[in-house]
């Protein structure tokens, strides 16, 4: 293997003997190529339909209670959603609470209403058909009504007549079955007020078909309810007192589980601006290692498109001194010059290193571009690769034929229609554009160049092959870098054009070989073959089913 300056960059490794392989890069143009094949589907759709308007912006999809283009606070966020069931919760608590006390202080007082009226039903007479009610002394003081009392009594006799107690109590449905003996409740109300009513019949065997007497006490709800509200205050109170010190123990709670987050923030802005190193994410707490993991990974993007740009102005600094030089020392001859023809020879020389001067400064812009649209997935569509090339070699025919170089194109009509790929257009073009003129600087004159396009079975292939001196196998390698130039070749250049090649193959996650031409006749003159193979194809199967 062959060692490589850039260590970033995929190794050109020596495959059998007379070729050089690039390893493919894998990444932007996949994605690319999953978009564009699952577009086509819809492509016609998509053109006839007008564009969709731009709807507001949505709501917060984390916290509904924020407005879409509010800034989110992530300790407002987790008050928000701790606080907020908290709150929603607590009325439902006083409810049941409620519920439960007005439970628990009806089961005593419903007791009570029950033993008065089993007293009563005790002392519940009949004689002679007539029913009367008996009670002794201790049990008419204990049941003897006074102005303020909350209980009552009645009595009512075999055939519904008034016996004792007090006539306004309410009788239960008439379609009620009286069971005797059996103890009932109802709510009812008695001179407008709400009462509950414990009833129940007794019955005497010796007289048949009559029906029983009746027995009911009542019983305002006064005292319930404020049994009721005793209890709901005992309850209630102490939740007053607990909400505000929960609340102000999540606030604290909450403050102390950010502070390692605080600490990261601390430790991002203390560092230097050129500081570019990765953060560790052992000194994050664990559910922030997914977000410190693509902070450093776009650290790192950052630091390679850094490098980027200060390896192109080094680049650039160093490849223009020397021509500026050139350019100024050829100047000064030219101003002292008094010979007419000596004044054309060094304006001719200027006219040249000016042009040398311009075509490196458009290489090294080219370059940067295509480094540029490495990222840019926007740039990738399908392409015509057999037009494209047959546009480019017509464009280049007079400068072939200026170096009286026959400049020729191969492909059939039926391959160029079907020989698409995804790909960027500029890109392919540039580099297209450097094969061929590289091609032409190197080949002499009444030599040959021909730029072909293939299609194979799930590839289309891309080849320029010259006649002329060849390329060295030990150097095959080394001709890709930049600013490399084979040594004795005696050619005009700036050592950047298959530089600019090697990056858009990359780009395209194609297959480029080199080789001698195996139409060559010459053994002096071998020639080169550069073969560039596209996997990356209309025709090729999704890489990602699209279902439409």
């Amino acid at each position: 293997m062959l060692a490589m300056p850039d260590e970033n960059r995929p190794a050109i490794i020596s495959s059998p003997p007379g070729q050089v392989v690039t390893v493919r890069r894998a990444g932007l143009l996949a994605m690319a190529s999953i978009i564009l094949r699952g577009g086509r589907r819809a492509a016609s759709a998509s053109e006839s339909s007008p564009a969709p308007e731009r709807s507001p912006p949505a709501p917060n999809q984390f916290n509904p209670w924020r407005q879409g283009d509010e800034q989110g606070s992530l300790f407002g966020e987790i008050l928000d959603w701790m606080l907020a069931p908290l709150l929603l919760l607590w009325p439902m608590s006083v409810t049941i609470t409620y519920l439960v006390a007005q439970s628990i202080a009806n089961a005593p007082y419903d007791r009570a209403l029950s033993e008065n009226v089993d007293l009563l039903s005790d002392y519940v007479k009949e004689f002679r058909g007539q029913v009367s009610l008996q009670l002794p002394i201790p049990a008419r003081d204990l049941l003897r009504r006074e102005p303020g009392d909350s209980a009552a009594y009645m009595v009512l006799g075999l055939r519904g007549e008034f016996v004792a107690g007090e006539r306004e109590i309410p009788l239960p449905a008439e379609d009620e079955k009286p069971v005797p003996g059996l103890i009932r409740f109802r709510f009812d109300h008695m001179r407008g007020t709400e009462v509950r009513v414990a009833y129940t019949w007794v019955a005497f065997p010796r007289i048949n078909g009559a029906q029983p007497a009746l027995v009911q006490v009542a019983e305002t709800l006064d005292e319930r309810s404020q049994l009721a509200n005793d209890i709901i205050r005992g309850v209630i109170v102490p939740q007053f007192i607990v909400l505000p010190v929960a609340v102000a123990l999540v606030w604290f709670g909450l403050s102390r589980g950010l502070a390692p987050l605080n600490a990261l923030q601390a430790r991002i802005r203390a560092r230097r601006p050129d500081d570019l190193s990765p953060i560790d994410p052992k000194a994050a707490p664990e559910e922030m290692s997914p977000l410190v993991n693509s902070f450093n990974e776009m650290l790192e993007r950052l630091k390679r498109s850094m490098q980027t740009q200060q390896r192109f102005l080094a680049d650039a600094a160093h490849q223009m001194k020397t021509p500026l030089a050139g350019l100024r020392t050829q100047a000064e001859l030219a101003l002292r010059e008094t010979d007419p023809q000596q004044l054309r020879r060094s304006l001719r020389q200027i006219a040249e290193s000016s042009e040398r001067a311009t075509h490196l400064i458009n290489q090294l812009l080219a370059l940067a571009r295509t480094e540029h649209q490495a990222s840019d997935l926007g740039a990738f569509e399908l392409v015509e690769l057999g037009r494209l090339a047959r546009e480019l070699v017509q464009e280049w025919v007079p400068q072939a034929l200026g170096r009286s170089i026959d400049l020729g194109f191969e492909g059939l009509e039926t391959d160029t229609l079907s020989a698409r790929i995804i790909g960027a257009p500029m890109a392919l073009r540039e580099m297209l554009k450097n094969l061929v003129d590289n091609a032409l600087r190197y080949t002499p004159s009444g030599g040959t160049v021909t730029v072909r396009v293939e299609v194979t079975p799930g590839a289309v292939r891309l080849e320029v092959e010259d006649t002329g001196p060849g390329i060295p196998e030990t150097e095959r390698a080394l001709v890709f870098e930049r600013f490399y130039r084979v040594l004795g070749s005696n050619v005009d250049g700036s050592g950047l054009g298959l530089a600019i090649v090697r990056e858009i193959v990359e780009q395209h996650d194609a297959i480029l070989r080199v080789s001698t031409n195996p139409n060559s006749r010459s053994a002096d003159l071998p020639g080169t073959r550069m073969s560039i193979e596209f996997t990356h194809i209309a025709a090729a199967p999704p890489t990602v089913r699209l279902d439409q």
